[in-house]
């Protein structure tokens, strides 16, 4: 009976093994054809000249990377993208929390709140671009009519080299709310009731139960919705491809590493470094989320 029992053990363990690897087996093709893959390919592709007609790659060994260091492009680009990220990312996390906080009390129409916030996360990038860019418009845009209204000066929106980069970030922040609100709703309910029952019966206010039991117990959400913010950020690319021409004065302004990327490989045609500037924003992200990472662990330690 032990030696049956044992056969049968054994058969059920391989096949949960099999069926596992089977159910696995698709996200684990996606994720090598169309991420791990492309990641070697394009370092790979950043040791080369791109040759005339896309053929006829040239080695060039580590040029690319040393036209990287000296070209102020790339490196203003770099700014653009932290400004935007500094910009877009704690704005839309705290409107994100205080919108989930607000929408998760018992209210009317909590549902089509919640729906409305979250709307312009299902909306096309291209169709939100353009209505922002039509509000935008120095000439007859919605927001300079309401400045004229209150007899203010029109502003150049996103011609504006000092102003176009935050422009853009607003309509990023404005995008995501939706996203990270859900997010946090799902933090916040999983936090127990019965928290706030003994702070109201110890006299505790809105707010201090909000900084002494929203917020620490919310902290894990917190923190993966700052990783993948942070990721998102630095990889703008459509907001400012659909916003802003490329004859616009306040374009260098405003460019961000991967719309310098595809400035270079797809515009000029010269993937090879095109591709050097992806590995560069790729080691940029990656040294931010360790840092992340390192400073989370250190904070949960503590």
């Amino acid at each position: 009976m032990a030696k049956i029992k044992s056969i049968k053990e054994t058969r059920q363990s391989r096949n949960e093994f099999i069926w596992g690897w089977l159910f696995v087996l698709p996200t684990m093709i996606g994720l090598i054809i169309l991420n791990i893959i492309p990641i070697f390919q394009t370092i790979y592709q950043s040791f080369f000249k791109t040759g005339d007609f896309g053929k006829g790659n040239i080695f060039i060994g580590l040029e690319n990377y040393r036209n990287l260091v000296e070209d102020q492009a790339v490196w203003q680009s770099l700014i653009n993208t932290v400004k935007y990220a500094i910009i877009e990312v704690p704005f839309s996390i705290i409107i994100g929390l205080a919108a989930a906080v607000l929408l998760n009390r018992k209210m009317r129409g909590r549902t089509i709140f919640r729906t409305i916030f979250f709307l312009p996360m299902v909306a096309a990038p291209a169709a939100v671009a353009m209505v922002w860019r039509w509000m935008y418009n120095s000439k007859f845009g919605l927001l300079n009519y309401l400045l004229g209204k209150l007899g203010l000066e029109p502003v150049n929106w996103i011609s504006d080299p000092k102003i176009a980069i935050i422009s853009i970030a607003i309509v990023g922040i404005w995008s995501v709310i939706g996203y990270n609100m859900v997010l946090f709703l799902a933090g916040l309910q999983e936090i127990p009731k019965d928290f706030y029952e003994a702070a109201e019966i110890d006299g505790a206010s809105p707010i201090r139960q909000f900084f002494h039991i929203t917020v620490p117990l919310i902290s894990p959400t917190m923190f993966f919705v700052c990783v993948t913010r942070i990721i998102a950020a630095f990889q703008i690319f459509d907001l400012i491809f659909m916003m802003m021409d490329t004859t616009n004065s306040a374009l260098p302004k405003a460019q961000t590493l991967s719309y310098l990327f595809y400035k270079y490989s797809f515009m000029q045609n010269n993937k090879g470094y095109g591709s050097a500037i992806v590995i560069l924003l790729l080691v940029v992200i990656l040294v931010i989320t360790f840092v992340q990472m390192r400073i989370e662990k250190h904070v949960n330690y503590d």
